[in-house]
C-alpha cells in the first residue's frame, strides 16, 4: 500500500510538471514623447509579480540602446509596425508557468536619479508557453530629469564674492530617456517652460525664466543683494506633452 501511495504521488508530481511551460516576455520602458530607457541612463528597473500573492517572478534592468530615432519619432505609426529594433533596450524574463497567471509589471525609472524617479505599472494575464516578444510590453515614463547645477545644495555664498551682486543659476534638464533638449532641436527647448522660483527666508522673492544656453543646459542670472536663507525650485513644463520635472536646492547668502 505504501508503494502504491509513492507511485501515485510521483505520477501527480510528474503530471504537474508537464503543465509547466517556459514563457518569455519582453518589457520595455519608454520616455513620453521620446525614446527607450536603456544602458546609457543606467536602465529602468522591471519587476514582474504574481498578482495573487505578490510574489516576485522576475526582476532586473533594461539593457540596450535608446532605439532608432527615425522609427520612434519620425515615421508614421502603422498598426502592427514595430518601433523597437534588436538593439533597443529591453528586459526579457523567462518564466516557468504551470497555469495562466495574472501579473503586475512594475517599472522604476530613472533608476539612478531618485528625484526624477517615476513608478509605472500595468497588469495582464500570462499564458503558459505563449510568449510576448517583439516590442513586448511598453510602459511609458512621463517627465523630465531636472538637476540644479548652481547654486549647489547648502552652498554658502558671500555677497562680496558676487560680481555686481549678480548670481548665476543653472540646471541640467534631459528627457527621461536621456535624449538631448536643445533650441530648435528634435526636443525643442523653445517649446518648453523652464522657471526658477526663488525664495528668501521662506518668502517668495522672484521668478526666473531659465534660457537654453547649450544642449540640456538652462541658465539665468539675477541680482542678489540681501543675505538670508534661500531656496531655489526649478521646474520644466511642456504643455504639448504634459511632461514635467522639478528639482530644488537650499543655499545661504552671507554678508
Amino acid at each position: 500500500m505504501k508503494n502504491l501511495f509513492v507511485i501515485v504521488l510521483l505520477v501527480l508530481i510528474a503530471t504537474g510538471q508537464n503543465f509547466a511551460k517556459e514563457t518569455r516576455i519582453v518589457v520595455r520602458a519608454k520616455a513620453r514623447d521620446a525614446k527607450f530607457i536603456g544602458s546609457s541612463l543606467g536602465g529602468a528597473y522591471i519587476i514582474i509579480r504574481d498578482k495573487l500573492n505578490n510574489k516576485i517572478l522576475s526582476e532586473g534592468k533594461t539593457e540596450g540602446t535608446t532605439g532608432d530615432t527615425r522609427l520612434i519619432m519620425m515615421e508614421p505609426r502603422e498598426r502592427g509596425k514595430r518601433i523597437a529594433d534588436e538593439a533597443t533596450a529591453k528586459y526579457e524574463a523567462t518564466l516557468d508557468l504551470q497555469e495562466p497567471t495574472f501579473v503586475r509589471i512594475e517599472v522604476q525609472s530613472p533608476l539612478n536619479n531618485r528625484t526624477a524617479q517615476a513608478h509605472v505599472s500595468t497588469e495582464l494575464w500570462l499564458i503558459p508557453g505563449k510568449h510576448i516578444l517583439g516590442d513586448g510590453i511598453i510602459l511609458e515614463i512621463p517627465g523630465f530629469i531636472v538637476d540644479i547645477l548652481a547654486p549647489r545644495t547648502h552652498q554658502y555664498i558671500s555677497l562680496k564674492s558676487l560680481a555686481n551682486q549678480s548670481l548665476t543659476f543653472e540646471a541640467n534638464i534631459v528627457m527621461m530617456c536621456g535624449c538631448l533638449i536643445d533650441s530648435d532641436g528634435l526636443w525643442d527647448a523653445n517649446a518648453m517652460e523652464v522657471v526658477g522660483l526663488l525664495s528668501r527666508n521662506g518668502e517668495p522673492l522672484k521668478e526666473l525664466p531659465l534660457i537654453c544656453k547649450a544642449p540640456n543646459l538652462f541658465g539665468a542670472t539675477a541680482a542678489i543683494d540681501t543675505p538670508g536663507k534661500y531656496e531655489l525650485v526649478v521646474y520644466a513644463y511642456d504643455e504639448l506633452t504634459g511632461n514635467t520635472g522639478v528639482d530644488k536646492v537650499n543655499f545661504v547668502i552671507l554678508d
